[in-house]
């Protein structure tokens, strides 16, 4: 799984009864993906979790996943969900891509809970850069889109893709924090020049089309889809 830069996934803390599973027997190494937090082997697709403290994204059997899944909870790690929602009202007024300062056409954006605010990624050629977010520039597009506020703290992010060349207006998906370093992780091995090249382009366009069509519409002015409030 692609990391956030610099950061590792390494467990602290954890509820008594994963503790106990830890401290049983565990089985012998052997080839292929484990879970990171049991050592259970796990096979792909998975689920994962994030570390509210690193940022990390950690690999997870179903029962690991499902001891962090209550996001009212006061725990270290929190279960990233699988839903996708698309925004087909979204608004991105004149210059408001600008005043976010995303040196390129793409970032994803999520509030972490322990730093008590949102924070700003964009892909590269070294992957996922943060980025120093102007928060009166993000505020504003948050307040003429007050539906975005759907997206869970540290595990769900707003994937937004800012107008250009044969895209005049912006595009804007929430989707699980996992699949947007998933999505840095693609574009870094073909990433070439300032803005990604062709191979790049062909990535997101394909990633687009994807998340795309498992996405369900929902009002970026109210929260509301066509059968009532999403939760």
């Amino acid at each position: 799984m692609n990391q956030p830069p610099g950061q590792t996934g390494h467990p602290g803390s954890m509820p008594i009864a994963l503790l106990r599973r830890i401290a049983a027997a565990k089985p012998a190494a052997a080839a292929g993906e484990r879970c990171e937090m049991c050592g259970t082997a796990i096979a792909d697709p998975h689920q994962h979790v994030v570390d509210l403290q690193s940022r990390a994204i950690l690999c997870t059997c179903r029962p690991c996943y499902l001891l962090f899944t209550d996001s009212t909870a006061q725990l270290r790690y929190r279960s990233v969900p699988e839903r996708y929602l698309s925004f087909p009202d979204f608004e991105l007024g004149p210059g408001q891509w600008d005043e976010l300062e995303i040196p390129v056409g793409l970032a994803f954006f999520f509030r972490s809970s322990t730093l008590n605010r949102s924070v700003a990624f964009y892909p590269g050629p070294a992957g996922a850069t943060e980025s120093e977010l102007p928060l009166a520039a993000w505020d504003a597009v948050l307040a003429r889109n007050p539906g975005l506020s759907l997206a869970a703290d540290d595990t769900e992010a707003l994937l937004i893709r800012g107008p250009g060349p044969g895209l005049p207006q912006a595009l804007c998906y929430l989707v699980p924090v996992d699949a947007c370093y998933e999505l840095v992780g693609q574009l870094r091995r073909v990433w070439h020049g300032f803005d990604g090249g062709g191979q790049a382009r062909t990535a997101l366009a394909a990633f687009f089309e994807q998340i795309g069509s498992r996405s369900r519409p929902v009002s970026a002015r109210r929260g509301e889809s066509a059968e009532g409030t999403v939760r």
